[in-house]
């Protein structure tokens, strides 16, 4: 039966078991990837715009509109395109019981993560003491309590301001969570609709291949985007604060990798088989993407569609991938324990175990909802401070200098987290077709990088919906 669907998915991209009968012609040649051609473009722009960074400094922070630019446009997409990969995956399953099982496993293992970062940050954070020796300046203390006037009042307003004021005011605003909520509540009435609600899967179905479609049209502006952000940052810069804070930057990059490396490559071989390489390689494109715009949001779009494409069931990439931009935010975690064990130690005011412990609880609560924002990891920073410590916001404005260096790792390493346990919680769920993982990530099912939507994998149109979704290994097809 794997055969058959990896020979229908080979024949063509886009054209799966569903599409394709006995009779059906051989399918032309699949058009040259030209996408590769793109990408050689980013590397290259992102080098360019280091260059101009450092010759020229002042024009480099003019730039910075074009890699803001680019990523409002990738953000414009997040919210149609977790809309529709949501409702099509609740939509097409039949007991709204198995969602609910796939969200609080997600969660649990979400929690649990955190406190593993955490507890990693804390380590290293001990033991490297990055902030000794460092001068404050009354600038540095009037930025710190900036930040801490712009983070989020506390968890109440969090709770509430998932819920949208309208249904569509979900997707004017472009708040994640917002639009899982609606996108779930969508998915569970088209549930209780039966057959009625079919065609709206349909049409819904449709939507996602054209949103999609325009996605992959944006992704030719990203060398611009990329160009732009790598230069603003390093005119913004300069060598000087890059020497002076090596010590954190390298710490927290070394730390990040290790956390990569030792915890979820091995959690990913002992559950699901993967080598953790030849996922990061198949998630290279959107590494790249993400290195040149600090924000891991702007690859969430790709990681949805690749994730489905790599074999893992609809629902579970539609509910894992959207709740762990909120909630799964391993780098992040590690930049929070790290910053304030270097603010403390660079205001000579040494944090205990237990004070180190019970503010960074706090902050694993605070940093919900933090993702895919560059800087808002100094907010969030600062808001624990200002709660537990106040006298240590004055030293945030120490880091501010190279946190845009270090969003880049925190993005990075919350992408890597979250592409994981997509994975993780598709094989506890037994909503993986093991089989498809081991041919797409050898290769031999290439990803459609023109339309980066097909229809040989997940949940069966809705024409064809099963009474319960079943293993995609079990899942029928047609001859």
């Amino acid at each position: 039966m794997a055969d058959d669907r990896t020979a229908a998915g080979a024949a063509g991209t886009g054209a799966g078991p569903y599409a394709a009968g006995p009779d059906t012609p051989p399918a032309p040649p699949a058009k040259r990837d030209r996408t590769h051609y793109l990408y050689i473009a980013v590397i290259g722009a992102v080098l360019i715009g280091i260059a101009v960074g450092f010759i020229a400094p002042d024009f480099a922070k003019e730039l910075k509109p074009l890699g803001t630019g680019f990523v409002n446009l990738i953000k414009m997409m997040i919210s149609p395109i977790i809309f529709c990969t949501i409702v099509l995956g609740v939509g097409s399953v039949r007991q709204a019981a198995k969602v609910g099982k796939v969200g609080g496993l997600a969660l649990a293992y979400f929690v649990a993560m955190s406190v593993v970062a955490l507890a990693i940050g804390l380590v290293v954070g001990n033991i490297l003491h990055p902030g000794s020796g460092m001068d404050l300046t009354t600038s540095d203390k009037a930025a710190g309590h900036d930040a801490a006037d712009e983070a989020d009042k506390g968890l109440v307003d969090f709770a509430l301001g998932i819920i949208p004021k309208t249904m569509v005011s979900a997707f004017t605003q472009g708040e994640v969570l917002q639009t899982l909520l609606v996108a779930l509540l969508v998915g569970f009435a088209l549930q209780a609709m039966g057959r009625t609600g079919e065609p709206i899967l349909r049409g819904v179905g449709h939507i996602q291949k054209l949103v999609f479609r325009i996605l992959g049209m944006i992704m030719w502006a990203a060398p611009i985007g990329a160009f732009g952000a790598m230069a603003a940052v390093i005119g913004e810069t300069g060598t000087d604060a890059l020497k002076a804070l090596a010590t954190i930057m390298i710490g927290f990059y070394v730390t990040c990798a290790l956390f990569i490396l030792l915890v979820l490559g091995t959690l990913l071989r002992l559950v699901t088989g993967v080598n953790l390489f030849k996922l990061l390689r198949y998630l290279g494109r959107e590494f790249l993407l993400i290195l040149s715009t600090s924000s891991s949001e702007s690859a969430l779009p790709r990681l949805i569609a690749k994730m489905e494409h790599l074999g893992v069931s609809r629902p579970v990439v539609g509910i894992t991938v959207p709740t762990g931009y909120s909630f799964n935010l391993d780098g992040t975690m590690i930049y929070l324990t790290m910053a304030s064990l270097f603010i403390a130690d660079a205001m000579d005011q040494p944090l205990g175990v237990g004070e180190q412990i019970s503010l960074l609880l706090f902050m694993m609560i605070a940093s919900k909802g933090a993702a895919g924002v560059s800087g808002s990891g100094i907010a969030v920073l600062a808001s624990g401070l200002q709660s537990h410590k106040p006298a240590l916001v004055d030293g945030v404005g120490l880091i501010i200098g190279v946190d845009r260096f270090m969003s880049e790792a925190r993005a990075l390493t919350n992408f890597a987290g979250n592409a994981v346990a997509t994975l993780l919680i598709g094989t506890w769920t037994k909503e993986v077709d093991r089989e498809r993982v081991a041919l797409v990530l050898d290769g031999e099912l290439p990803f459609d990088e023109r339309t980066l939507v097909d229809d040989e994998h997940g949940a069966p149109p809705a024409a064809e919906a099963v009474p319960e979704q079943v293993p995609l290994e079990k899942a029928p097809v047609k001859a």
